[in-house]
């Protein structure tokens, strides 16, 4: 059962529904591999479309609300989307971006997400000629032919060019099934048929979260959707639904923590079971205070979409390595490389390598195999992360993808940031990297090199900026500089600028 303020959703319910959004699907054309995109908060019909596009074997697509229009049109258009569902709130915040040829289905935005988002009651509703879709589900029959291979979400990650690449996998055989399986079991301790009660407080657009949520729907478990993460409104759901399950990220321990104790000490977490994390590091202090909050329920896995979850350890393998990232689970494989493409013994520090036995294959959606070929060492792929793996076998990061900027579980490429700097008049070059953050881990900054005679302040480019780009994309920090130091070469000497910043901080990640 899924549950979402005053609404429930029942497992016969989602999969009655899947059938007629998936033979809704069929009759407006879609066809196995096309894409059906989702510009959804954490809501039911999220599990609708997801599953009943799967049905007729198209491509569910998740879309990041926080995206702008110009960033939603580049998604809808590389994935070829034939449909757009989406709430109707965030519709007019994209004008201009549904391409002309994509249909579009409103969801009206329910009330425990308008309370949550303060929205108001006329953002709301569908707005008049838009398509409702609760109206067009009450419409559908079910979809009357074989079910077709049912492909993974297509989710889109950033890259080091800028732009979002779709992960496409193919449709996972029945060997790719059962590894899939064991992976959910033991990185997110989720069982077919093993009764399990969780929140889903992440946004589903981001890779965990949707495959956490997806997988705790598919398994009958209870799922309670909370709009958006609130530190004490969790705690509340936790004790009034003897949550046993939880997927979070770091930064909500952080603010989990900062909350007063007697705020802390009113709930009743015991019914906790196993709560993991991901997305990004976990200072090990605040490992170390959640453990001696919530007690040993405490896991974490590390991997990339391209790979899934192939780290892990538990609260006792946190507390006797701190700062580890696990060691493989079974048929799970991790190898340091270094840049000549040797493989590195323990405590040298490489490139990290991962993957799965037996995990479903994928591409990057309408990219050439070069590209894969790029980040692929025998069977394994990196995700440009470095670290070393000690004589036991732990796996330490030491440094990130080497401009990716992770803040508050969120991936930002510096790339896509410094292409629209450069598009703003009087800006002469840029530098983008991120620098320490006490609450979100890390923050963007920006160091800009004005042109001649050019007078812009940090208003003003952070207002250009917003109109290109997500919000949580935009630079917390802008620094101005007469010249940017480069290298001979003419490149700019990104390591040198950022390298003060967490010097003073006393950390490197």
């Amino acid at each position: 059962m899924i549950i979402s303020g005053d609404r429930t959703l029942s497992q016969s319910e989602m999969n009655a529904n899947k059938e007629k959004v998936a033979g809704g699907l069929h009759r407006m054309g879609v066809k196995p591999g096309d894409a059906v995109s989702m510009m959804l908060r954490n809501d039911l019909p999220f599990f609708e479309v997801t599953l009943g596009a799967q049905v007729v074997g198209a491509y569910a697509v998740p879309i990041n609300w926080r995206y702008t229009a110009e960033e939603v049109r580049y998604i809808l258009e590389d994935s070829g989307a034939k449909v757009l569902v989406i709430h109707s709130d965030l519709l007019a915040g994209v004008p201009g971006g549904v391409p002309d040829d994509v249909k579009v289905l409103v969801v009206p935005t329910p009330a425990e997400i308008a309370a949550a988002f303060s929205l108001s009651t006329g953002k709301c509703l569908v707005p008049f000629g838009q398509t409702d879709w609760g109206q067009w589900l009450s419409e559908q029959a079910p979809f009357d032919e074989p079910p077709r291979p049912a492909p993974a979400s297509m989710i889109y990650t950033s890259g080091t060019t800028g732009h979002p690449k779709g992960v496409r996998r193919e449709p996972p055989t029945a060997i790719n099934l059962e590894r899939m399986a064991q992976v959910s079991a033991n990185n997110l301790d989720l069982r077919p048929n093993v009764p399990f009660k969780t929140v889903m407080t992440g946004p589903v657009y981001h890779s965990a979260p949707n495959m956490y949520a997806l997988y705790a729907a598919r398994f009958g478990g209870v799922v309670i959707l909370q709009p958006r993460f609130d530190a004490e409104g969790l705690l509340r759901l936790i004790e009034e639904h003897q949550i046993s399950h939880l997927y979070l990220v770091p930064i909500m321990f952080v603010r989990l923590l900062a909350l007063p104790e007697d705020v802390r000490t009113r709930y009743d977490v015991s019914s906790l079971q196993f709560v993991v994390h991901a997305a990004a590091p976990c200072p090990v202090e605040v490992k170390q205070k959640m453990i001696e909050w919530w007690g040993p329920v405490i896991n974490e896995y590390y991997g990339a979409t391209e790979t899934g979850g192939v780290i892990f350890h538990s609260s006792e393998e946190a507390l006797r390595k701190p700062g580890t990232s696990g060691r493989a689970i079974d048929n799970g494989h991790v190898a340091i490389v270094d840049k000549e493409g040797n493989e590195l013994g323990p405590n040298e520090t490489g490139l990290i390598y991962l993957g799965i036995d037996d995990w479903p294959r994928f591409s990057y959606n309408g990219r050439d195999d070069d590209k894969l070929e790029e980040i692929r060492w025998k069977n394994l792929i990196t995700a440009g992360d470095i670290g070393y793996l000690d004589e036991d076998g732990y796996l330490f990061i030491q440094d990130r993808v080497r401009d990716m900027v992770i803040s508050g579980g969120v991936n930002i490429y510096p790339a896509e940031i410094e292409l629209s700097l450069m598009d703003m008049p009087g800006v002469q070059d840029c530098v983008v990297f991120g620098i320490p953050d006490d609450e979100y881990g890390e923050s963007v900054c920006a160091h800009v090199e004005l042109a001649f005679g050019a007078e812009l302040d940090e208003p003003a480019i952070k207002s250009w900026l917003r109109e290109k780009i997500a919000s949580y994309k935009v630079p917390k920090t802008i620094r101005f500089e007469t010249a940017l130091p480069r290298e001979d070469s003419g490149k700019i000497m990104k390591r040198k600028i950022r390298a003060p910043y967490w010097e003073a901080a006393g950390r490197q990640i």
